[in-house]
């Protein structure tokens, strides 16, 4: 063990020494208390601007404001397309960007149960005549929107939105009937 000389800086600083091991009363360094007390400060003066005073936006309200701003862009953007129908949806079918758009979401969202190519893996095949819930256009837009959850298709249309969900449902549309190699036995009613 050692002793302390009379030079050591810590000699009266020491406040508890056990085992040889010295605990000294050091005053925290100024860098460290600045720090401290400057973010103290700004804590307190950004509560008192923006939850108290409301000189400034809190993060509350700014996030209300972006979302009330996604919402006006997105019904704008649907009164522009017009309504969904056979008819838009057939067109839609027919559109190689929408159906490149839908190809996209069908790959990320659709194709783990529905397999890549669209013959079905856990999900039906929906490239054969046969549907469970309907092939006409606006049946497969609304199994993709509103999906039949007791029946494992979840509700897709809050997640991608009304824009995507028809671009999947054209893109699905015109899977039907391509009877793709190796896929999935028929399941449900012929499409008339």
């Amino acid at each position: 063990m050692a002793t302390q000389s009379s030079t050591d800086p810590n000699k009266d600083k020491v406040i508890h020494e056990y085992d040889g091991i010295q605990e000294c009363d050091n005053a925290l360094p100024n860098w460290w208390l600045g720090i401290l007390y400057g973010t103290i400060a700004f804590g307190a003066i950004y509560w008192l601007s923006a939850e108290s005073f409301k000189t400034t936006p809190s993060p509350r309200a700014e996030y209300h404001a972006e979302m009330e701003k996604i919402a006006a862009e997105e019904a704008a953007k649907m009164k522009a397309i017009g309504s969904v129908s056979d008819e838009s949806l057939l067109a839609m079918a027919k559109d190689t960007k929408a159906l490149d758009d839908g190809k996209g979401v069908f790959a990320s969202t659709c194709a783990p149960c529905h397999a890549a190519n669209g013959g079905g893996s856990i999900g039906p095949n929906l490239t054969d005549a046969n549907w469970l819930h309907g092939g006409a256009p606006m049946k497969i837009y609304g199994t993709i929107k509103d999906g039949f959850t007791a029946k494992g298709m979840p509700a897709w249309g809050p997640a991608l939105g009304e824009e995507r969900v028809r671009a999947v449902a054209a893109y699905v549309v015109s899977l039907k009937n391509t009877n793709v190699a190796g896929g999935k036995a028929p399941q449900g009613d012929p499409e008339q």
